[in-house]
């Protein structure tokens, strides 16, 4: 269960955060349930976002209870937000009055005001402090716990969390090809630690062992194998062999193929020994996604294979393709695209109302971009005639609702939309990664579609947060 209540003590109240926890655990203030402090936990390290919602989330196990947060207002007012549960300040008295007027204000200026406003020492009911000509009532310390909890705000920890929550239902089985990078190994230590999914990793065991000890990791978890020896290595050659005979592939040929870790790792997959890959911290897309081709295929209703990446802002939830694979798209790819990437938001818990972008909205303007998104949008309207889906659409007419009614009146999506299709791969590209770092989103992927099992690829510049997100994902989607 989560806290009922998040309070923030400030001014002189944060010097007598012992006297809040006895008033709040010894009855003074009534029943408020479990108290829970959070820098019991957090200190003496500065506050961890992530380590703050682990307490928040199972601070009432009892269901009734009230956490006290840092004392840093725009840190506690955004956990809070996090787990739906109300914000409170608390001060000790008059002498904070200025303190609570220039705290309350910053926190109303940027949409966050707090629930209330509790006073140590007793404040008079129904009293309320004006902050930015927002009203903010004083409240006795015995009510925060029955303040009406908010609708929770996902953000990028949020969303980490719960993706590590489904990859763990999912009990799925993941290989790592690239078990000579530092990153892969640290990831898996975090995986394993945090008990993800099973994992496999390729290398040379002695070596990748020795080396996780050097960094202080625990991999004995994990299945460390040599894919250069062994009987799996002849059975695959011979498997794919079979799988390309109509190409003219020899025993021999093949066997050289499955010296390629990537090959090796998909045949894992395609032999029911590992349910999905994610590789290419240190390679290719190319060569990461071209095994996944030969040997596990698209699904039937798939001609492409194609990308999406999930961004995640506070109270935001997006999905971007194709931003990863496609570089110019014919107008039916584009349409596929659309359909099978609001299959896969949905999946990640996006309601999807899909915009094909363009840099026309309706009919406003010409040209052969715009024709060929125009093309797609009908194409994929007859395939997925339930679908949200609209387009050509500017990015402002996709996102903001006034700009929506104005520039295409009527439409479901303008203004609305969480699927955001663009026309080619360079525009998609450019546009993830400027999201990514202009806005401090969380951008989660490339996912890979299409295919028959789950292969995911890295960018060789991902963090190991990166890669352990990118093995939720695929832990998610096999396990669906």
């Amino acid at each position: 269960m989560t806290a009922n209540a998040v309070l923030s003590p400030i001014a002189t109240a944060a010097g007598r955060r012992s006297d809040l926890i006895g008033a709040l655990s010894t009855g003074e203030a009534g029943d408020v349930g479990t108290v829970i402090d959070i820098f019991d936990t957090l200190r003496p390290a500065a506050p961890d976002f992530s380590a703050a919602l682990d307490i928040a989330f199972g601070c009432a196990p009892e269901g009734h209870g009230v956490l006290i947060g840092t004392g840093e207002p725009m840190f506690d007012s955004r956990l809070a937000a996090a787990v739906g549960a109300p914000h409170f300040l608390v001060a000790a008295g008059e002498q904070d009055h200025l303190q609570l007027q220039q705290v309350s204000g910053q926190l109303v200026r940027v949409g966050r005001a707090p629930r209330g406003i509790a006073v140590i020492d007793g404040a008079p009911a129904g009293s309320a402090l004006d902050a930015e000509g927002t009203a903010v009532p004083f409240v006795n310390l015995d009510k925060v716990d029955d303040a009406e909890p908010g609708t929770p705000v996902v953000g990028p920890e949020v969303f980490e969390r719960n993706l590590l929550i489904q990859a763990r239902a999912a009990k799925a089985h993941i290989v790592l090809p690239e078990g000579d990078d530092d990153r892969i190994l640290q990831a898996a230590h975090q995986l394993l630690e945090k008990k993800v999914c099973d994992l496999t990793i390729l290398g040379e065991p002695a070596a990748m062992a020795a080396r996780g000890k050097e960094l202080g990791l625990d991999l004995s978890g994990a299945t460390l194998t040599d894919p250069t020896v062994g009987d799996d290595l002849e059975r695959f050659a011979e498997d794919f062999a079979e799988l390309r005979k109509a190409k003219g592939i020899t025993l021999d040929e093949a066997r050289e193929t499955m010296k390629d870790i990537s090959y090796y790792a998909t045949m894992m997959i395609h032999e029911g020994m590992a349910d999905g890959m994610v590789s290419g911290a240190a390679h290719t897309t190319a060569h990461t996604i071209k095994p996944s081709f030969q040997i596990i295929k698209t699904v039937p209703e798939a001609s492409i294979v194609s990308s999406i990446f999930l961004m995640v802002m506070d109270g935001v939830l997006w999905a971007f393709g194709d931003c990863a694979v496609n570089p110019d798209p014919t107008p039916a790819q584009l349409a596929e695209i659309a359909v099978v990437s609001a299959k896969t938001a949905a999946r990640f818990g996006i309601d999807p109302k899909v915009a094909m972008l363009s840099y026309s909205t309706g009919s406003s303007g010409a040209g052969a971009g715009v024709e060929a998104v125009a093309e797609a949008v009908t194409v994929a309207q007859e395939n997925a005639p339930g679908l949200s889906i609209d387009g050509p659409l500017q990015f402002d007419a996709a996102v903001v609702e006034s700009v929506g009614a104005k520039k295409m009146p009527g439409s479901a999506v303008a203004g609305q939309a969480t699927v955001f299709v663009f026309p080619d791969l360079n525009c998609g590209n450019i546009t993830y990664k400027a999201v990514q770092r202009t806005a401090d989103a969380l951008a989660v992927g490339p996912i890979l579609q299409g295919l028959n099992k789950p292969v995911n690829d890295l960018s060789r510049g991902a963090t190991v947060p990166d890669i352990v997100n990118t093995v939720a994902i695929t832990a998610i989607q096999a396990g669906n």
